[in-house]
Order: structure tokens, then C-alpha cells, then sequence
């Protein structure tokens, strides 16, 4: 793909000599050393594979790091068409039965660069990602084995050892258009031809630059990518604020990726990626516009969003049943775990079987096997029961979920952590319907973001003054009260009340420090009957005290279950231990989202802030400065002038 991390809009080639004050870099000297350098950055060119090698190579060797080659792409006619470059951290080595393995020395950094070979027969750098998750150290920089300087291809030793034979690499920049200039049906016609590209009607492209001018401006830290194909079309887009990524940062455990906009066929063809925030209410981290739902698509918006958030993946993602989006997430996210979305695919089911006479009786039986078995050998036994029982062996569809059930069934997931995320809607759902425009979506978005923060702020404001109004007088509710968002508390005195439910609690057998306990509960597994239930609690009263109960509610919802909480108060424990208390549900955190200067001002005791602000406000005077020669001269010596600013 040829990504465009645009901040800017269309460029056209013009030719640079490397040389002066705009060189990325004048010469390879002795020893391979950048005379004049700076970062690799999208859109430069050179004229051959190995110059793109050479370049990044000296530019590693300054930074303090090595490079490998990832990857190299040929056609059918042997032609490199495309390269990947990356740090010689990236990955990780695949595992050996040997006797004395190597120790692992990567550290599955993401830094890189990939080019490719365009019409006019250069290389182009497509997508770069500069930041590394190891030290670097430049003084170092000669153990690495790329710094010895032999052809990529060869792995010859080339002859730049002396001043006659120093290697100059030709630089081909881009020159930015500015968005005044672009004329809306040029840039529309560019946009509509070819295949795999957005479907835009007329007038979207330039909204769509307003857009991003509008939110930099109100956002400094606002970033935004475009992936254009190789006939120069628009194909994907991705955009993120700074509060994205500063919620994260709390909670960045769980993602959902949602797709719904793409197999409703919505006419904005949007993907979210989505968190859960402290209130369980969906949060937006991240937004991108897909042309074609393929793997490479994915692929890229993944990468976009991953290289947005400095390369920390979560530790679980969600995502519909899409193959092409699973094989993406997959090899983007390898150390992540990868589940499918339950509620999607029971909606899926259904409506599968809606048209069998039999509907009602096989939907219960899959509620029961799905929601209600405690081992994978009850969840087999019963989803077996139900296929024959109703005449499903041949269904073809229904086969393929069962093969694919360790990735939805909650059952094989008990040690995932999901932290509630079931089911999860689009934050932007109330004002993104099916037959909404682009330009309508854009134009309503900053309201969509202000009324998803006022939701917030609303609820944090309801946590921090109401007072829960308790349902027993064990301990651990009183301890949570004071700790979890209103919310999520609620959501816990659910079974803090089933603790009633639960009766004849009894040890099983102890070994050490480790007891085992057997809790009955009447579960309700159909509309009007219940059904006796034994679930098994392991407690370990060491110095890391853990309860874990088999039916793992707290891995699934983020808190304990009344199991474990019967189990708790069985053995006189009058709070709930501290790893069982997450960060991510309290109220007491004070979460430092990037100040939204749209709904609050300026926080002026904030340093960031007010360094916000004040970019924001000089952006504003310098787009009116450049209208005219006159308003030029005004605001030159307006700046100019001396400001003085008595301290408080």
C-alpha cells in the first residue's frame, strides 16, 4: 500500500539535489556515517532498493540501533516491487526444543520503514514508525551487523572505504499543495477512479480536509493517516485525538474493534476501535474509514492505530467474526489475545435457525450450553446433545462456529481478561444511522465526542457525591462503595445479593496454604426452572492472597463473584484483597485526559495545557496573517514586539 501519513494534503514530485539546508542526507563517508541527516519520513524517494537500504542503515547508525530486512516483495518476474526494513529487535525467535536455546535477545520493537518501487520507477517510503521499545545507543553502534555496510542483496562489502569512493544518494521530495489551491472536482475525479478505493460522493474529499484542519486546530496533538492506492485513490482512512490515546493509557487492557458500520453495509464504511472506561460506558479510541474489507485494509488501519499508540498492544482484543480482520489483528497484534464477539455471533446463530421449527427449543439449548456450562467437557456434551437433538450434523455454518468455539464460547476463556466487554456498541451509535452521509457524520462528530465526555464528567460527577445505599452489612460492600464508580459498584452489589443465593458452603480438602471449597447455588438456566450447581473455589491465604472461582466472573466482568465472596466471608476476611480491586473501576484515580478546550477552557496551572492553548491561538493568527501583504506586515510586528507578563 502506499500509506500517506498526510497532515497535508496531495503532493506533487519535484527533484532535489541533496544537497544544503533541506538535505535528508548529502553522503555515505568512511565507515557508512550520515554527514547530514534526519528521520525517514513518507513520501521521500531514491532511485534504487539499495539506496533506500543505505540510507536507513546510516540513519540507525547514528540513532544506535541495527537493521535487518523484514521482508522483500517480487513479481512474477523476479523484480523487487516492495521492502520492509526494520530494527534488528524486531519480532522475537521462534522456539526451539534444543538443549541450550539462545537467549532471546529482540524485543518485538516496531520500528521500520517500507518503500516501494512507484511508476516512476523510484522507491518511495510508504510507512515509517521511528519509535523503539529498547534502548538505543549510538555509541555502540558498530556490534551491529548491518553497520558493516554490505549490499542488502549481495551481502558483499561495498566500496566506500576511501574518499574516491564515497556513495551519493540521490533524495526525491514532494512539494505540499496547500488545501486553498486544490480544486474540489480535480481532487473528486482522482478520488472516484479505480476499484479499491472510498466510495465518496461529491464534495466529501474537501469536507473531509476540513475536518482534519478543523480538529488539528482545535487539537494540536490530533493525528490523522491516508492510504492511497497505487492509481493515486484514497483507499483508507485513520484519525485519533489526544484524548484517545490518554484514555488508553487507563484502559488499554481490553479493545474492541467494531465493524458493525461495515457488514450493515452503512454508506460510512466506519471502524471503531473501542474501550470500555471506568463507567463501562464505550469509549472511542481511534476511528478509521475502510474502501474494501480485505486483509491488507485491516492490516494497515491496525498498524495506523498501533503506531499511534507507541506500539503498546492490549492484552485482548474483540472483534467480529470478518476472517479478513482476524487474520489482520492476528499479525498485528501476535501477543494479544483474540476472541471473537459473543454477542455478535449468538445474534448470528439465531438468526441462522430463526426459520427451524424448532427455533425456540434450540435456542434454549444454546443458551444453556453457551452461558451456563462451567467446563469445556459440559459445553461439548451439550452442544452435541442440541445438534442432535434437532437434526443439525449437516449444517454447514454451525460447524465451522464449533470448530471455531475457543474463541467465543466464555468457557475457554476463563483465563482472558474481558473486563465486561460484553456486548459493546459504537460510542458514535446515536448519531451515525445507516443511510447517514460522510459529510452529516463529520459535521456532527464534535458533538458525538462532546456529548461521549459529558457522559463522562456526568458520572464521575454522580460517583464522587452520591452515596450508594448498601444491601448487606458485609464489609467488603462497604470497602467497594467507597472505591468503585457508581456504576460498577451497582453492578457488583448484584453479587454481593447472590451471596443470599449461594448455601451449604463447604471445604473440600486443603494442601498448605491452599484450600478448596465447594459453593451450591440454584442457577436459573431457563425462563421458569432452576437447576442446583456446585462451583468449585480455590483459596490460597499466602502472602499473595487469591480466590478463583471456576465460573472466572472476575477475568469476565473485573470483579469478584458471589462465590468467591461467600468463600471470602467463610474465612473472616473483612476486605476484599487488593489485586481484586482494579485501577480501572475506581473513582479516586484522577484520570489526566488531554484538556478539551471545547467544553472547559483552559486550566492555566496545567504547563501543557497552556502550551496547548497558546499553540492553538498563534496557529489562528498566522493562517490570518498569510491572507494578505497588509495583515502579513500587522501580525510580523505585532510578534515582534516586546510582550511583558507580570507574574501573578
Amino acid at each position: 500500500m502506499d500509506d500517506v501519513s498526510l497532515n497535508s494534503e496531495p503532493t506533487y514530485d519535484e527533484e532535489f539535489e541533496i544537497d544544503g539546508e533541506f538535505a535528508m542526507t548529502e553522503y555515505i563517508g568512511q565507515g557508512g556515517e550520515v554527514l547530514q541527516g534526519d528521520d525517514p519520513a513518507v513520501g521521500m524517494e531514491f532511485e534504487s532498493y539499495d539506496d533506500v537500504y543505505f540510507f536507513y542503515n546510516c540513519y540507525a547508525k547514528q540513532q544506535g540501533f541495527g537493521v535487518r530486512v523484514s521482508n522483500t516483495w517480487y513479481r512474477k518476474s523476479k523484480e523487487r516491487y516492495r521492502g520492509k526494513l526494520s530494527c534488528s529487535s524486531a519480532g522475537f525467535k521462534k522456539k526451539t526444543d534444543a538443549n541450550r536455546p539462545r537467549p532471546e535477545t529482540r524485543t518485538g520493537c516496531p520500528a521500520m520503514i517500507k518503500f516501494r518501487l512507484m511508476d516512476n520507477k523510484r522507491w518511495r517510503i510508504i510507512e515509517t514508525e521511528l519509535e523503539h521499545n529498547h534502548l538505543t545507543t549510538p555509541a555502540n553502534a558498530n556490534i551491529y551487523k548491518s553497520h558493516k555496510i554490505s549490499d542488502p542483496g549481495s551481502k558483499r562489502p561495498l566500496p566506500i572505504n576511501g574518499a574516491d569512493q564515497v556513495q551519493r544518494i540521490r533524495l526525491f521530495r514532494t512539494v505540499v499543495i496547500d488545501a486553498d489551491d486544490i480544486d474540489e472536482d480535480d481532487f473528486r475525479d482522482n478520488i472516484d477512479q479505480g476499484d479499491d478505493k472510498l466510495k465518496l460522493n461529491p464534495g466529501d474529499s474537501q469536507e473531509m480536509l476540513k475536518f482534519f484542519t478543523r480538529m488539528q486546530l482545535n487539537d494540536p496533538s490530533f493525528f490523522y493517516s491516508m492510504d492511497i492506492n497505487e492509481k493515486g485513490c484514497l483507499r483508507n482512512v485513520f484519525w485519533a485525538e489526544a484524548r484517545c490515546r490518554a484514555a488508553y493509557s487507563y484502559f488499554g487492557d481490553v479493545l474492541f474493534v467494531n465493524t458493525t458500520n461495515l457488514t450493515e453495509n452503512y454508506e460510512v464504511p466506519l471502524v471503531v476501535f473501542t474501550g470500555i472506561n471506568h463507567h463501562a460506558q464505550t469509549v472511542p479510541l481511534g476511528c478509521g474509514l475502510v474502501a474494501v474489507q480485505t486483509v491488507e485494509s485491516f492490516v494497515w488501519l491496525c498498524r495506523a492505530w498501533l503506531t499511534y499508540m507507541v506500539g503498546r498492544s492490549p492484552q485482548t482484543i474483540n472483534t467480529s467474526e470478518c476472517k479478513a480482520l482476524q487474520t489482520a489483528v492476528a499479525d498485528v497484534f501476535p501477543r494479544a489475545s483474540h476472541c471473537l464477539s459473543l454477542s455478535d455471533i449468538m445474534k448470528m446463530v439465531l438468526h441462522e435457525v430463526a426459520c427451524l421449527e424448532e427455533y425456540v427449543a434450540i435456542k434454549n439449548g444454546l443458551t444453556r450450553a453457551v452461558y451456563h456450562s462451567l467446563r469445556s467437557d459440559e459445553f461439548e456434551a451439550a452442544w452435541v446433545d442440541m445438534v442432535q437433538s434437532h437434526g443439525l450434523q449437516n449444517h454447514k455454518w454451525l460447524q465451522n462456529l464449533y470448530e471455531d468455539r475457543k474463541r467465543w464460547v466464555p468457557v475457554y476463556l476463563k483465563e482472558i481478561v474481558f473486563a465486561g466487554m460484553f456486548p459493546v456498541d459504537s460510542p458514535f451509535q446515536e448519531y451515525l444511522k445507516q443511510h447517514t452521509s460522510l459529510r452529516e457524520f463529520l459535521s456532527s462528530y464534535d458533538r458525538a465526542q462532546q456529548d461521549i465526555h459529558l457522559r463522562e464528567t456526568v458520572s464521575d460527577i454522580e460517583s464522587n457525591k452520591s452515596t450508594c445505599l448498601l444491601k448487606s452489612q458485609l464489609f467488603f460492600e462497604l470497602q467497594l462503595s467507597k472505591l468503585y464508580t457508581k456504576n460498577i459498584f451497582e453492578r457488583f452489589q448484584e453479587e454481593v445479593e447472590g451471596v443470599h443465593s449461594c448455601y451449604n458452603i463447604r471445604q473440600k480438602s486443603i494442601e498448605g496454604s491452599v484450600a478448596t471449597f465447594i459453593v451450591k447455588e440454584d442457577v436459573q438456566v431457563e425462563e421458569n426452572r432452576k437447576e442446583t450447581r456446585d462451583f468449585k473455589v480455590i483459596y490460597n491465604s499466602g502472602d499473595a492472597v487469591e480466590v478463583l472461582c471456576v465460573c472466572a466472573l472476575f477475568n469476565l466482568r473485573g470483579y469478584l463473584c458471589r462465590h468467591a465472596l461467600c468463600v471470602i466471608n467463610q474465612v473472616g476476611l473483612d476486605e476484599i484483597p487488593p489485586r481484586y480491586v482494579l485501577a480501572r473501576w475506581r473513582k479516586d484515580i484522577n484520570r489526566s485526559y488531554t484538556f478539551d478546550y471545547r467544553l472547559n477552557g483552559i486550566d492555566i496551572k496545567n504547563p501543557v495545557h497552556r502550551y496547548d492553548n497558546l499553540y492553538r491561538s498563534v496557529v489562528k493568527v498566522v493562517e490570518e496573517g498569510r491572507k494578505s501583504h497588509d495583515r502579513y506586515r500587522f501580525v510580523a510586528q505585532s510578534l515582534m514586539n516586546k510582550v511583558v507578563i507580570q507574574d501573578d
